[in-house]
């Protein structure tokens, strides 16, 4: 069935649409009832019972699969690979629920799992989720009063942790941290197992602290294992808290049913992977993309999911990711374009590439910011697959808009990822709440209900929830983000909703101006934002990061940069300001912290990002701003 049927198909009748969607998991009690929607919020699957951990792991090693592989672990810094069947995942598994259960925890409690991009990750999650517990991944590392914050707004019984992380050249001892975030949290866990890392064992405290590979070690020589515990479809499965740049973090809830449906449906039409395929997700388990295309939806459908412990560069080189792919035979790589932009910076002739074995390889999938014309062009040439542009949210678990090879591969418009999923019916607003017409910029939102997968609430905050998503506009889900809807169906999506600038009372998309200006051959990547003007009003910025070997003047170079920006949008985007840096800040997960560097640029009160990959970027930032005139009195 061709996209447009099949869009069409859920227009028509869209609780007939994912009820049979449901056939794709395996329930105790099947869903009756598809759809509610009352005073609490929307539900999918009310009356229906399931368990996650089951339909990912269980069901396939009862159909005969278990020697299939579930996951591949690829650490460039330990210089480790390994793998793992979905019988030996099983096996573990079990184990370290009993494990849980011994320590106090069952259906409705939460853990937090506070740890890096090993195996074990992905077992204390599928561990929780077997006894119905609600798990919460935090990115390991997160520094102690964030994750203090976490442990307060959760409660949890039990943190699982490990005893450290490791990035290119240094570990990151975890356990100060978690010892500093339970000392600064009201709430205190229970208790704490360690998986005791041999690049740092870290001290325990006693009472407190279990050494998980002990525990886990005893729990199989009295053959201790734990059952799957059947939960509603309704039920919370984890709470991931947002990496936003300021205020406090928002638990966004994911329920069990509707979760697992819509995964399976994404990773068979829009991913184009099933059993035996071999999935690359390249993210972290701390991000909303590690939970479900790491972890849940390879599962969901009997897949191969690589679990990597490195970085697209330095790692040891610029070809660490096509390495990888020719090694175990990945047929699809899912990533942010800033990792390719960091790959193209360091190797701009995509030379890397020649060396490696990559004819397993058949899509390229980008996501987690929006990604410039410029970047898809080189990948493209770099790597001969298609290079699909995929829109979506922590907050709605899988994709909005994308391009679905699975049921068919649209034309590619560069700049779009591509069309909405059924489920998502969009629509272009203006500050009043009033639909605009085809391409023409204001804020993106989505018809209620939200389809299954996507978030039914805030953890214990239904009025946070309707004032940050539901209340702007009535009958819709506010995205925070602008863009336009071509004549076409394409969604194009812009910026974040406060990135759309005024300058003399004309609204300006500053993605836009990073479109044209990555499009310049010199310029690795860039960020424009907007900026204070006493006659403007607001003007934009540009950042711009140089290709490596680059030896021209800047000033020649900035020069160029301004040309092409008038040429290509007009004089009226009032583009003159631009600055060579070395780098730009971003958070763990890739984004560009656009909203901090305008705060400072414009001398306003900002905070340090909890998301931050490397804070003295900032300062590198400030004093360039300086220079231009900006950034007073900070």
């Amino acid at each position: 069935m061709l996209y447009q049927q099949q869009y069409q198909k859920w227009a028509d009748d869209r609780e007939g649409f994912w009820g049979a969607q449901a056939a794709r998991l395996d329930w105790q009690t099947p869903p009756q009832k598809i759809f509610e929607s009352n005073a609490s919020g929307d539900r999918w699957y009310v009356d229906g019972v399931m368990n996650t951990c089951f339909n990912c792991v269980d069901r396939h090693v009862v159909a005969g699969h278990g020697t299939r592989i579930a996951f591949i672990h690829d650490s460039p810094i330990t210089d480790s690979k390994s793998e793992m069947s979905y019988a030996e995942l099983l096996d573990r598994v079990e184990l370290v629920a009993a494990i849980i259960t011994d320590k106090g925890v069952s259906k409705g409690d939460r853990v937090i799992i506070y740890m890096p991009m090993i195996v074990e990750t992905a077992i204390a999650a599928l561990a929780c989720a077997r006894l119905g517990a609600i798990h919460s991944i935090v990115f390991g590392g997160f520094a102690a009063a964030e994750l203090a914050t976490r442990i307060g707004d959760a409660k949890p019984k039990l943190i699982l942790a490990a005893s450290c992380g490791l990035e290119p050249g240094r570990i990151i001892d975890y356990k100060p941290l978690l010892d500093g975030a339970i000392e600064l949290a009201a709430h205190k866990p229970d208790a704490c197992l360690i998986w005791q890392r041999p690049q740092q064992i870290a001290p325990l405290i006693e009472g407190r602290d279990f050494d998980w590979q002990d525990l886990e070690a005893a729990a199989r020589a009295a053959d201790n294992r734990a059952p799957c515990v059947p939960v509603a479809a309704t039920d919370p499965l984890y709470i991931l808290y947002t990496s936003g740049t300021t205020g406090i973090p928002k638990g966004v809830v994911r329920d069990n049913g509707g979760h697992l449906v819509a995964l399976s449906w994404a990773m068979e039409n829009i991913y184009n992977i099933g059993a035996d395929d071999v999935f690359w997700s390249a993210s972290d388990f701390g991000w909303v993309v590690g939970h479900s295309f790491i972890l849940y939806a390879p599962l969901a459908v009997g897949a191969t999911s690589v679990i990597y412990e490195g970085k697209p560069v330095g790692t040891p080189d610029a070809g660490a990711f096509w390495r990888v792919i020719s090694e175990h035979g990945v047929k699809a790589l899912f990533t942010a374009p800033t990792a390719f932009r960091a790959i193209k910076k360091e190797d701009p002739k995509g030379k890397l590439v020649e060396a490696y074995d990559m004819r397993a390889f058949e899509m390229l999938y980008l996501a987690g910011e929006r990604v410039d014309p410029d970047t898809i062009n080189w990948a493209e040439a770099t790597l001969g697959v298609p290079v699909i542009d995929n829109w979506w949210q922590t907050e709605t678990g899988w994709p909005i808009c994308a391009n679905p090879v699975g049921i068919e591969l649209l034309p590619i418009k560069k700049g779009s990822p591509s069309r909405a999923m059924p489920g998502y019916e969009l629509a272009v607003l203006d500050e009043g709440g009033k639909p605009l017409g085809a391409n023409e910029t204001g804020a993106i939102a989505i018809k209620l209900p939200l389809p299954p997968g996507c978030l039914p609430g805030l953890w214990q905050n239904r009025k946070g929830f309707e004032a940050a998503y539901l209340t702007d506009y009535p009958g819709y889900y506010k995205t925070g983000d602008a863009g336009f809807i071509d004549e076409d169906g394409y969604l194009y999506v812009m910026s974040r909703t406060d990135d759309i600038i005024n300058v003399a009372g004309h609204r300006l998309s500053t993605g836009a101006m990073e479109e044209v200006l990555a499009a310049h051959a010199d310029i690795a990547e860039c960020a424009v934002l907007g900026v204070n003007d006493p006659i403007k009003g607001e003007v934009p910025l540009g950042l711009l990061v140089l290709n490596d070997g680059v030896n021209r003047p800047d000033a020649e170079i900035i020069a160029e940069a301004v040309q092409l920006v008038r040429s290509e949008i007009g004089p009226v985007a009032a583009f003159k300001l631009a600055m060579r840096v070395a780098r730009l800040p971003k958070t763990r997960s890739g984004k560009i912290l656009r909203g901090t560097i305008r705060k400072i640029a414009n001398g306003e009160d900002w905070q340090m990002p909890a998301t931050i990959d490397d804070p003295v970027i900032l300062d590198e930032i400030t004093e360039g701003l300086k220079t231009l005139g900006f950034a007073q009195g900070v």
